[in-house]
């Protein structure tokens, strides 16, 4: 499907290098059709030199060049770049937004185009293990539609949403997920250190019983309370730890930051 497209990645950091990574992995798009923009020469040149691809700092060039745009700036630089490419992109180009906050009236509004996708994938993405949620405008035909999944697809699982207010949603959820997740992992390190155990040795404990809960939640097919239930023998270790955590409002706090979390993605979203 992308063998005879032309993608353009507007902005290549951590998250532009990751899809050009997973759709050349994936061998979904030739590296002679890839064009990275950015305004550093060591940058481009480093891209160029690992993967093949075409680099340039010319991002009006590279978007006219295209038939799929990626724009995966950091979403301060975004208000810098995105006018000077109006006009830039043909009518049938696809553009993709990987930008936190930047909403679709945004692109369409700004560059004077129809067809947008905006997306909010997450850090796993580097190991093409991320969650990607996205969205897009009527003006994107089922093929492009097609043509999203498959992209987004080369960084994890994607998940299409008919409106764009689950996007800031999932940017407080699945987007900024891993940061709980890495902050909870940190937390148990610290707990086994503070039993007796090397961090070393502590880490080892933590990542892999993380990671083994979380594919048993996904294979078992149970509910996550049933499958809590099932390690948490009555007057058992469990449930005193368990009683220990809901006494500290770990539910309740966990909630506060998601939420606050979804308040500021609106607020970049305004922006």
């Amino acid at each position: 499907m992308l063998h005879q497209l032309t993608i353009a990645f507007i902005g290549a950091g951590m998250m532009g290098e990751a899809m050009i990574a997973g759709l050349l992995k994936e061998q979904l798009v030739p590296a002679e059709q890839i064009i990275a923009t950015g305004p550093r020469a060591e940058r481009r040149d480093a891209l160029r030199t690992k993967y093949g691809i075409r680099v340039t700092d010319d991002n009006r060039q590279a978007a006219h060049d295209a038939d799929v745009v990626v724009f995966a700036l950091k979403p301060q630089t975004l208000p810098k770049v995105l006018p000077t490419l109006r006009g830039a992109l043909q009518p049938q180009n696809l553009v993709i937004s990987v930008i936190a906050g930047a909403t679709i009236p945004t692109f369409r509004d700004t560059l004077s185009h129809a067809a947008i996708v905006r997306s909010m994938p997450n850090t796993p993405a580097q190991i093409a293990e991320g969650m990607t949620v996205w969205t897009a405008t009527e003006a994107v035909t089922e093929r492009q539609r097609e043509m999203t999944a498959t992209i987004l697809g080369a960084l994890g699982k994607e998940h299409y949403v008919a409106d764009e207010k689950y996007l800031d949603m999932a940017t407080a959820l699945s987007g900024t997920g891993p940061a709980y997740c890495f902050l909870l992992l940190e937390a148990l390190v610290d707990a086994g250190v503070h039993l007796g155990f090397p961090r070393r040795v502590a880490e080892d404990l933590v990542l892999q019983t993380m990671y083994g809960s979380v594919l048993f939640a996904q294979q078992s097919g149970l509910h996550l309370a049933e499958l809590r239930n099932m390690v948490t023998s009555p007057g058992g270790t469990s449930a005193e730890a368990l009683h220990a955590l809901e006494r500290g409002g770990l539910r309740t706090v966990m909630s506060d930051g998601v939420w606050a979390a979804y308040r500021r993605a609106q607020e970049l979203g305004k922006k």
